[in-house]
């Protein structure tokens, strides 16, 4: 088997900047979506509940019709 290659200082820089920029970055657009990611989430969970409500309603009604002794 052949012994593996040297890989240039130069290269091992690029890679090792490359990578660490890649984690910033990331850690930044978390940072920076993360609270309009909560805001969608709590803004579905209200209506979530109206939706749930409203629906309890309209069943309430249409039981309440059904039970109409005016058939």
């Amino acid at each position: 088997m052949i012994p593996p290659v040297e890989v240039s200082p130069l290269i091992k820089f690029g890679r090792y900047s490359a990578l660490l920029i890649g984690i910033v970055y990331g850690k930044k657009r978390y940072d920076y979506l993360k609270p309009i990611a909560e805001e969608e989430r709590r803004i579905e969970a209200e209506e979530k509940k109206k939706r749930e409500e409203m629906e309890r309603i309209a069943r309430a009604l249409a039981e309440a019709n059904e039970d109409s002794i005016l058939k």
